[in-house]
């Protein structure tokens, strides 16, 4: 998923928007921002509605409660941690 924008929603954590380009991902998944460190990600919701799973073509929020806004950007490329770019 490319990040098309980032808000900091305070005592809740950061969320990157965007939509999912392929696969599934899930609540509780771990996922990598630029291909760093693997990070949880807490929530998940579309059109102000808590989903537990997001596919391929759905726009969503992805919540990381421990990411700040500085650790996201615009453009930023999210993936699953088990991808890794050739």
């Amino acid at each position: 998923m490319t990040v098309q924008d980032v808000f900091v929603i305070r005592g809740r954590g950061a969320v990157a928007t965007g939509r999912v380009e392929y696969g599934e991902l899930r609540v509780g998944d771990e996922v990598r921002i630029n291909d760093g460190p693997g990070v949880r990600v807490d929530a998940i919701e579309a059109f102000r509605k808590k989903l537990d799973t997001a596919k391929a073509g759905d726009h969503v929020g992805l919540l990381f409660k421990r990411l700040t806004n500085g650790d996201l950007a615009a453009g930023d490329v999210i993936t699953s941690a088990g991808y890794f770019l050739a």
